[in-house]
């Protein structure tokens, strides 16, 4: 009966032992990053069942706001945030705004006010964006403004956004030739008219556009600022701010996402998110050549951009020489990620057609619901990565 209680007391302690190695080997593991790549295999992932949604825990003060009802009579919600706004504004074409990201060209103005933004590489590694703006009429100084690139056009037909911008290289004829593209440009007459140069920096980084002179080029011209049936009726799918979508229902599958990383894909700017859970927004920052490293700031407002949403997307691309790029805008099984609220999952992306808005499905073919509020979108080449934590 001794050497029976002996073996046991001694098979106890090795368990002991063997657990405590165990424990210590896991917690010494602390990196937490993930390194998104592309997915080129044209496939969605094969899954049997839907994610079971759970009841969304309210993130912060900001969160649980109830906008549910209008703050004012007159109100609609706005099909770019589905934040309160004008019924007015809520029925006037947005304009989309060419805006450059080099180090010359900042500090921008009035950046802080697009609903979406588009970021996306030219040649020479530089970005450039694509500022949709719903509120736009009452702006004093929209800018800087630079040269179009094909692929921005598509995404703004998306919002049937009046395009704003100064020239551009010969192959946008073709797009801005097409009867439905209408576009307010700052090389010819009586477009120029919209537009006024800054003399604090050198052209062509000081080009410049007010609300109200553009309001009254597009009268000129016989744009309608009422959209004109052509674009999906809504484009993003939002929930309200206080039912917030967590990703709390994919359960693993929502990754920790409290930082985003770009300069695995924009190597001149390097852009970063950082996540505050007091107001649930993604704050941007950047790194730009001339060794500056901080926020990315408004100059009007003096606030740094933030979004509710950031949406990262692959696209396949091709260069079309002297470094200009192609990207292929159209497309039905290309992937990308979706973050918000501190999380982020693994979505799917397609675009059917020119004025057909681009669909976002997570992994199990639901489209995928956004918060309240607005929207960054990181348009990357296919083998570029990007990380995050």
């Amino acid at each position: 009966m001794r050497n029976i209680k002996n073996t046991l007391r001694i098979c106890t302690i090795l368990m002991s032992i063997l657990m405590l190695f165990t424990a210590c080997s896991l917690s010494n593991n602390t990196d937490n990053s993930v390194v998104s790549e592309p997915d080129n295999t044209g496939l969605k992932p094969m899954v049997t069942s839907l994610p079971q949604p759970s009841t969304p825990t309210p993130l912060s003060p900001d969160s649980q706001e109830d906008d549910s009802i209008p703050p004012k009579e007159g109100m609609t919600h706005s099909r770019l945030t589905n934040e309160w706004v004008d019924a007015e504004v809520a029925a006037t074409r947005p304009i989309a705004v060419m805006t450059p990201n080099e180090v010359a060209a900042i500090p921008h103005y009035n950046l802080s006010n697009a609903s979406v933004i588009y970021e996306a590489n030219v040649e020479g590694r530089m970005t450039r964006m694509l500022a949709i703006y719903e509120d736009w009429k009452d702006l004093e100084k929209i800018g800087n403004i630079r040269s179009l690139r094909p692929y921005f056009a598509y995404w703004a037909f998306e919002w049937d956004a009046i395009i704003v911008h100064f020239g551009g290289p010969f192959f946008i004829n073709d797009i801005i030739d097409l009867p439905t593209t209408e576009h307010i440009d700052g090389i010819v007459s009586p477009d120029s008219s919209a537009f006024f140069r800054s003399t604090d920096r050198p052209t062509p980084h000081n080009a410049y556009a007010s609300g109200s002179d553009l309001t009254n080029i597009i009268a000129k011209k016989g744009y309608s600022l009422n959209y004109r049936g052509l674009t999906d009726d809504s484009h993003f799918l939002f929930t309200g701010k206080s039912n917030p979508n967590t990703l709390s229902q994919y359960d693993t599958s929502a990754k920790n996402a409290t930082y985003i990383d770009m300069s695995g894909c924009y190597p001149l700017t390097r852009c970063y998110f950082e996540y505050n859970e007091e107001d649930g927004l993604y704050y941007r920052s950047q790194h730009l050549t001339s060794g500056t490293d901080g926020p990315h700031i408004d100059e009007v407002t003096g606030e740094q951009l933030t979004f509710r949403n950031v949406l990262v997307q692959y696209v396949k691309y091709e260069e079309l020489g002297e470094g200009y790029l192609a990207f292929q805008c159209h497309d039905t099984t290309r992937d990308g990620w979706f973050f918000t609220n501190g999380k982020g999952i693994h979505v799917n992306w397609e675009k059917t057609s020119d004025y057909g808005a681009t669909k976002y499905y997570d992994d199990y073919g639901n489209e995928i619901v956004l918060n309240t509020g607005k929207t960054m979108i990181c348009i990357v080449e296919d083998g570029n990565t990007f990380t995050f934590r």
